[in-house]
Formats: structure tokens, C-alpha cells, sequence
């Protein structure tokens, strides 16, 4: 539908400003009366709502909207709610207040969507990259509950502990990425600049060179002369790769694997569920039903292959079992997970029990990510002796045969 501008007063007299989406002026006209406004003007306009006239080059020099601006976002409105301050003025201060100018132009566009009739969750919608669909389905709980300040307060906190346990694993990585990317540069530089000119040298020798000094030479040589299409290999591999994880089936098969990667898989399976842990036990706090909370948790876990195991445990529910048994039958989670779980529905506290899940997931994620660095070293270390070994014996080897034979004559 195309968008329009509109300028509009309200009982007050005070002036807004927006662009709604309509068949034609009338209908936006429309809108506008049943929301309590008066239009003034209403203008056909080529731009959606929040774009605010930018052109293609301040689109892309804008600032791009990071996590910790919807965590802090989260925590100043339950501020504001709990204050009693009407959130129509608290969205205009969070505006003003906006660091991150594009995260400035998404409560603008929340505001007019606001001041047009929709609810809060609904003009969060029209965010997706912003606001993701557990963000937007949690709000909408408070909205139904009339308790939006407490879920935007559990929304900080579950904000804070995603982005925590995503820079703890980014910082675990950095040395093992280091030392690898250094150990590739070394190999591209030896192959390229170090074999040919030992290849030089060797050629006077007018002697059978050993087998590893050809496959070293070889493999210099293939490297100089097709370099471009080794090159070409790689990208074309890389953007293969893309594709296909792009595709429904391609992620979920991805998706599985990455938890069988021998040491890194184990610690993203348990960062997934305390994910997961955290995310349902967040619903069930807010008056979620089990079966909406599981399929909107579903969303939240970041791994299609254990989204489909919750999947599977939302139908199981949804068949009159219990959750332990379809928890059970999904092949995820742990003994100690699963009596947990029992105990839960037993006692009816499953939304605290799974809080304790989840910490305990994050507490052995935060010793498997301290302990990262001293599992990988043993590996990095092989590599680079069976990398310095190949360049010794290629290397030193024909050196070697013409010493012995030098020392033979």
C-alpha cells in the first residue's frame, strides 16, 4: 500500500506529524478520526515511516543500532512506567535523549505509530531487525497483563545476560582466530616468497631432490602460477557456503553440526539452552501460556536444530503431554536438566527452576570459556610442529644428502 504524510491536531490542539500506510487519502483520513485526531493535510509520500527523508548516502553512513541500545532503551521505559510517566512523554524524552540517531528515528517512528492507534508491540513489528519477535510478543504480554513496566525490566535483564555470554565466547575466540589467521599468513608467505627462492638454489644442484622437497616446490609453484584461481575457489566456496546456509534446510543442517565441532560445540549447545532456559522462564514469569511461551522461545535460541527440538516439545504440549516427557524425547538436555524440569511441574515452580537451568548452563559456559584457551593450545600447537616439520625436512633434507655426500667424496 503506498505511504502518506499527514499533519493532524488532537484534542489539545497540539500539532503531529507522521506517514501512515493506506489504500487512499480517505482511508488515511479514517485512521486518523478513529484514533481521535483531526487531519489537516495529507500528503501522498514515497517514503515509509522512520526513513525521515534520508538519502541513499546517509542510509549508509548511519549509525548502526547495536543491542545495548535496546537493552538501555528497555530499562529507561520501565523507569519511566514505574514513575507513572505517560509513555507517549516518555518515548518523546527517549527520543531527545537518543545517542545512536538511527535508534533515535525507530522511537520517532513509535511515536507517530502510537499517536496513529497502534499498540506499542504492533509499531515494534514494523522493527523487526530491531526488536526481534520475542522482544515484540513479550511486550504484548504486558500489554494484555498491564504489568509493561515489569517486562521491560525482565527485558533488560535477559538483554544484559545475551550480550554478556556473546562477548565472553568473542573473547574466548580472539586468541585461537589469532593464532590460526597468523599460522595461514605464514603459509601464503612461505608458498609465495621463502619455497621460490630455495627452489632457485636447489636447481643448481643437479641432484634428485627428496619427495618432500618436490611436494614443497610443487605446491610453491601451483601457488604462484594460480593464485587467482585459488583465490577464485575460495570466494566461489565462500559464497556457496552462504547460499546454502541461507536456505531452510542448509541452516538446520549448519545449525546441527556447530554443536558436534569437537570442544567449541559443546560450550555453543549449552550457551543455546541457557538461552532457552532463560527465555521460558522469562514467558512463564509474565503469564505466557506454555504452549504460545515455547513456540515464541523457539525464535529466541539462535540455532535452528535446538528451535526444532522446542518445536517438538510445544506439539508434545500441545497433545496433553507433560513437559518432561517431550523434553525427553528431544535428545538436548541434560539428567540434572530433566529432573529439574519434574521437579518444576510437580511443585508448580517451574519459571524458578528454570532460572536455575539457566545459570547453571551459564555457570559451566563460563568455565568451558575460561578453560577455551588451555584445550585449544595442545591442537594449535601439533599443527604448527607438523607445519615447522614439512618446511625442516623440505627444506634441510636436500642440504643434508649433499653434506653427507660432500663428506663422502
Amino acid at each position: 500500500m503506498p505511504f502518506f504524510a499527514y499533519k493532524a491536531r488532537n484534542a489539545r490542539g497540539e500539532m503531529l506529524q507522521g506517514v501512515l500506510e493506506g489504500m487512499d487519502s480517505g482511508s488515511v483520513a479514517d485512521q486518523l478520526f478513529n484514533t481521535g485526531v483531526t487531519p489537516v493535510e495529507i500528503i501522498a509520500t514515497t517514503r515509509p515511516a522512520g526513513s525521515d527523508g534520508n538519502d541513499w548516502w546517509s542510509k549508509l553512513t548511519a549509525p548502526k543500532i547495536r543491542s545495548i541500545d535496546v537493552q538501555l532503551f528497555s530499562r529507561q521505559l520501565y523507569t519511566l512506567l514505574k514513575a507513572g510517566v505517560p509513555i507517549m512523554r516518555g518515548l518523546a524524552g527517549l527520543q531527545e535523549s537518543a545517542i545512536n540517531k538511527s535508534f533515535g528515528l525507530v522511537v520517532k517512528d513509535l511515536r507517530e505509530s502510537l499517536d496513529a492507534g497502534r499498540e506499542l508491540s504492533a509499531a515494534m513489528r514494523r522493527h523487526p531487525k530491531v526488536f526481534n519477535p520475542f522482544y515484540t510478543n513479550m511486550v504484548r504480554v504486558g500489554e494484555m497483563t498491564g504489568r509493561l513496566d515489569e517486562v521491560f525490566l525482565r527485558l533488560f535483564d535477559y538483554l544484559e545476560f545475551d550480550r554478556d555470554m556473546r562477548q565472553r565466547i568473542r573473547t574466548a575466540l580472539r586468541y585461537p582466530i589469532f593464532v590460526v589467521s597468523a599460522l595461514m599468513v605464514a603459509m601464503i608467505v612461505i608458498n609465495l616468497f621463502v619455497i621460490p627462492t630455495f627452489a632457485k638454489v636447489y636447481a643448481g644442484f643437479k641432484a634428485e631432490l627428496p619427495f618432500m622437497t618436490k611436494l614443497l616446490i610443487g605446491t610453491s609453484n601451483f601457488t604462484v602460477q594460480y593464485w587467482y584461481l585459488l583465490l577464485a575457489l575460495v570466494l566461489g566456496a565462500a559464497v556457496a557456503f552462504k547460499m546454502y546456509v541461507d536456505t531452510t534446510n542448509g541452516r538446520y543442517q549448519w545449525d546441527k553440526f556447530k554443536l558436534r565441532i569437537p570442544i567449541a560445540g559443546k560450550i555453543m549447545l549449552k550457551g543455546t539452552l541457557a538461552r532457552f532456559a532463560r527465555s521460558f522462564a522469562l514467558s512463564n514469569k509474565s503469564g505466557v501460556p506454555i504452549v504460545q511461551g515455547l513456540n515464541v522461545v523457539a525464535q529466541t535460541v539462535g540455532n535452528t536444530y535446538v528451535a526444532s527440538r522446542i518445536e517438538q516439545m510445544r506439539d508434545g504440549v500441545e497433545r496433553g503431554e507433560s513437559i518432561l516427557r517431550t523434553a525427553v524425547t528431544t535428545g538436548v538436555f541434560t539428567p540434572v536438566v530433566l529432573q529439574m524440569i519434574a521437579i518444576g511441574e510437580e511443585t508448580g515452580e517451574l519459571d524458578s527452576l528454570m532460572d536455575e537451568i539457566a545459570a547453571m548452563y551459564e555457570r559451566e559456559v563460563d568455565y568451558e570459556l575460561k578453560t577455551l584457551s588451555a584445550q585449544i593450545e595442545p591442537i594449535l600447537i601439533l599443527g604448527l610442529g607438523i607445519l615447522v616439520l614439512v618446511l625442516a625436512l623440505g627444506v634441510f633434507l636436500p642440504i643434508w644428502d649433499l653434506g653427507k655426500a660432500a663428506l663422502g667424496r
